[in-house]
Parts: C-alpha cells; sequence; structure tokens
C-alpha cells in the first residue's frame, strides 16, 4: 500500500519537474483515490500530508526522514 503511495509521488513529483501537466493530473487524482480507498490503514500523519497534498512531505514521510519542516497547521513541536 505505501510502496504505491511512494511510486505515484514520485512520479507525481517528477511529473511537476517536468511541467508535465496531464501527468501530474494523472497521479494527483490517483493519491485522491488510494487517500479515499485506504485511508483507515494509513498512518495519520501520512493521511494529513496527502488530503493537504503536501505531497513532497508525503514523500519525506515514506523515505523514513524525521525532520519534516513544519507547515501552516503547525505540524510537529
Amino acid at each position: 500500500m505505501e510502496t504505491d503511495i511512494k511510486t505515484s509521488l514520485t512520479a507525481l513529483l517528477d511529473a511537476i519537474r517536468r511541467s508535465d501537466g496531464p501527468a501530474i493530473s494523472l497521479e494527483m487524482g490517483r493519491l485522491d483515490e488510494m487517500l479515499v480507498v485506504r485511508r483507515d490503514r494509513l498512518h495519520p500523519q501520512l493521511a494529513h500530508f496527502l488530503e493537504r497534498r503536501s505531497y513532497a512531505k508525503a514523500h519525506l514521510f515514506l523515505g523514513g526522514e524525521s525532520d519534516i519542516p513544519v507547515g501552516s497547521c503547525g505540524g510537529r513541536p
């Protein structure tokens, strides 16, 4: 499950770097669908990042980063 999300996040971030609108739209749709279908099985912080479309933070989270920047919602203390 998290592998699928990470794969989609990687593809999305790559599409953003390439300014590939159709690919961005496709991957955002996939991520939205995975969030709806799998929300109850996701770590709450990962669900939060996906819900807020904080895709770079979600990617960092899945990569095992522990120092994810605090956003406007307050994040970690």
